[in-house]
């Protein structure tokens, strides 16, 4: 496929020597030809420049001092030209149609639609294999269209999004890029802010790997670090709730959004209370979180819990 749009492909890593080179190959692998590969190297101290030096002019290199995952895509938007932007982790990787299956199917929806996901398969460290879709409770009826419920599903559950994602450069720059004041769940809150602009292009066919567990990996670094974890989730639903009032999106909607924000809020405090020092405090923190976990998992079969639904594209 060969078209004139171009597409940059933007590659964070940070001292991730023994896996960046497999990302960059999966990304010039792409049967997609009008491509740009950008690897924004966020302070690296181990060898990963020598490691890039191979690729000579298929690939741009930027560096910068270590300033976080967000900051280093935000920085690789800026460098680069394309009308379209995908993401590729340094330790994760996409089969080969990926990007020519998601621009094909973006031109077929039309301008209105910001961005194209696809499904992944899930390798975690223990050898079990899962994916995204599945993991999330995605269960679309067809094997590729348009996601039209993308806010309800995103207020409940989190989507497998950056290795994932293809979006339209006018929508990401409209809406400001990734946050970079959030160390970890910077894709969650993007998805969220995105879920607004429109209904989004899908595939259910698994075009890209996430290689989960790896050493050094933010998926790892995330679980030490729940308090901090459990704040920014509040945040974040905070702000989509402040602005689908402001867009005045249908009531059941924003009724649905309160009250996923209303449960972050008490895992927020259930958290907070089981890293208190004081036991007692501290046991009532961990019973009040397995309530939380036994009312999520109920609320599952609930019948308002949003399910996705799809159309298919003509």
């Amino acid at each position: 496929m060969n078209t004139n749009e171009l597409v940059s492909i933007i590659i964070p890593t940070y001292n991730r020597a023994d896996h960046i080179c497999h990302a960059v190959e999966s990304a010039l692998s792409q049967s997609y030809k009008d491509k740009e590969v950008i690897v924004v190297d966020d302070g690296s101290t181990d060898d990963t420049q020598v490691r890039l030096k191979r690729y000579g002019s298929q690939i741009q290199i930027v560096v910068q001092p270590n300033a976080g995952p967000a900051s280093a895509r935000n920085r690789g938007i800026e460098e680069s030209a394309g009308e379209i932007i995908a993401f590729l982790d340094s330790d994760d990787s996409w089969l080969p149609t990926k990007l020519e299956r998601q621009v094909s199917l973006l031109r077929r929806a039309g301008g209105s639609v910001p961005c194209c996901v696809c499904n992944a398969l899930l390798k975690f460290a223990d050898s079990r294999e899962l994916s995204s879709f599945s993991v999330a409770w995605l269960e679309p009826q067809h094997e590729e269209g348009l996601w039209t419920n993308v806010p309800e599903v995103l207020a409940t559950r989190f989507l497998l999004f950056n290795q994932t994602l293809a979006v339209r450069r006018a929508v990401l720059e409209r809406i400001g890029g990734f946050e970079p004041s959030y160390a970890v769940l910077e894709d969650y809150d993007l998805a969220l802010r995105l879920s607004l602009e429109g209904p989004w292009a899908f595939l259910s066919e698994p075009l890209a790997i996430w290689n989960g567990g790896s050493p050094g990996s933010l998926s790892e670094a995330s679980k030490g670090s729940q308090v901090d974890l459990k704040g920014y989730i509040v945040r974040m639903q905070e702000k989509m709730l402040a602005e689908m009032d402001l867009r005045e999106m249908p009531t059941s909607t924003r009724q649905l959004a309160r009250r996923e924000l209303e449960r972050a809020r008490r895992e927020l405090r259930a958290t907070m209370m089981s890293h208190n020092i004081s036991w007692p405090i501290a046991a009532a923190g961990h019973i009040a979180r397995r309530l939380e976990r036994i009312r999520r998992s109920v609320a599952r079969r609930a019948p308002w819990f949003p399910r996705m639904e799809s159309a298919a594209l003509a």
